[in-house]
């Protein structure tokens, strides 16, 4: 690669592609003259981006592969806040809440008392405390992905993907001269670029059409989940804490409640994901259209009024479903693509998508544009690592080694 100005393209306008493109925009040693990109299929944070709950936790990683991914995030997501005036960003305390009766009189006589919710106050058995608010906190992604590609004035391209333009290098393969897309019109046009980076989230399998099996293999399953916002039933202020409840087979819920600055309440683990494969992500499923599964709406609604007395009479602002994209062994695929210079990923972040998305935007931006990252290991992420596909599980969310939340 020269040492005169890039031409970067990232493909998902999501927020670990925002990400990526906002790092390299704010990266030092962006040569003069460069651009950077996104091209977007629908609208910046459209998909899990702007339908996820945004939840983050420090320590959670302790110990795996993905340990500096939540340590480094964690760490830049208050100044990077606070440099963007994000409003919705603070952090929280985080009570696991198991299903049963007579939990919340209970703590109120203990020191977990200064953390209870006002709304939580319908039944609820075992209540223990999983984080103080120094170490988890959260984030509404869409606001971050609007006020990154404002603050830096990111051009956002329309259109769908469909492959990239090469030249041939001698004796070596070959380097990214475009990306393929289709307008809306349907027209199909070349973003000329010398760098592509594909972030887009559950549909970056696409990988394997684009640059050839033999180049890259990226299993990959999106696992498609309804989620709920439910209107504050009063005027008064939401009480910050998050909720990881036990399974109620009751409801057949596993909820996560995140209530959010504005007075909303968010709600997922809500149970009956489907299971998109990679065949048929690699079409475009759900790129455009993805609704609620509405008996898992009913479902968390009645587990939630199980909580809370005070939502029995609430009013739901929305409900919808998104995917999260999962490689079978739960880590992200960070880095070069074999034999395409000019070719990276960065995709495949499970629930921890959000989460992550600062250190893997500076990341990303390091490699790109200094040939390695010096904040993150990415070793581990090796885009080229994957070997036979192995059963589904164990890919939710974890605090440490066990696991919280959702799990199927």
């Amino acid at each position: 690669m020269s040492d005169g100005p890039r031409h970067i393209v990232v493909v998902g306008g999501g927020v670990q592609g925002t990400s990526v493109a906002y790092h390299l925009k704010k990266s030092p040693v962006l040569p003069p003259g460069s651009t950077v990109s996104i091209l977007e299929a629908v609208a910046p944070a459209s998909a899990a981006s702007g339908k996820g709950g945004g939840f983050m936790a420090r320590a959670w990683g302790d110990g795996s592969s993905t340990q500096q991914l939540h340590h480094v995030a964690f760490d830049m997501y208050e100044d990077l806040c606070r440099d963007l005036d994000v409003q919705s960003y603070r952090k929280l305390p985080v009570l696991s809440v198991s299903p049963g009766k007579g939990g919340v009189n209970k703590a109120k006589k203990s020191n977990l008392n200064q953390f209870l919710p006002k709304w939580l106050d319908g039944n609820v058995g075992r209540i223990q405390c999983m984080g103080t608010g120094d170490d988890t906190a959260q984030i509404t992604p869409k606001e971050f992905v609007e006020k990154m590609i404002s603050s830096e004035k990111i051009d956002v391209v329309l259109g769908v993907g469909v492959g990239v333009a090469t030249e041939p290098i001698e004796d070596s393969g070959s380097k990214i001269a475009g990306v393929k897309y289709t307008k809306t019109s349907g027209d199909e046009e070349v973003l000329q670029c010398d760098t592509v980076v594909i972030s887009a989230g559950p549909w970056s399998c696409m990988v394997e059409d684009w640059f050839g099996a033999e180049a890259i293999e990226a299993p990959m399953e999106g696992i498609k989940s309804t989620s709920i916002v439910w209107k504050s039933p009063d005027e008064n202020k939401v009480d910050a804490t998050a909720l990881f409840c036990g399974e109620d087979d009751r409801f057949g819920t596993h909820l996560e409640v995140y209530p959010r600055p504005d007075g909303s309440i968010y709600l997922c683990g809500i149970g009956g994901s489907d299971y998109v494969q990679k065949e048929e992500l690699m079409r475009g499923a759900y790129r455009t259209e993805c609704n609620a599964n509405e008996a898992r709406v009913a479902a968390a609604s009645g587990a939630f009024q199980e909580m809370s007395a005070a939502y029995r009479g609430g009013e739901l602002d929305r409900v919808q479903a998104c995917m999260r994209p999962c490689p079978p062994d739960a880590k992200p695929y960070m880095g070069a693509i074999p034999g395409f210079e000019g070719a990276y990923i960065n995709a495949g972040h499970n629930c921890w998508g959000i989460a992550w998305a600062p250190a893997c935007g500076i990341a990303m931006s390091e490699l790109i544009l200094e040939g390695k990252s010096s904040s993150v290991n990415l070793a581990p992420f090796n885009p080229s690592r994957f070997t036979e596909a192995s059963g589904r599980g164990g890919r939710g969310r974890k605090r440490g080694t066990a696991s919280v939340g959702e799990q199927w």
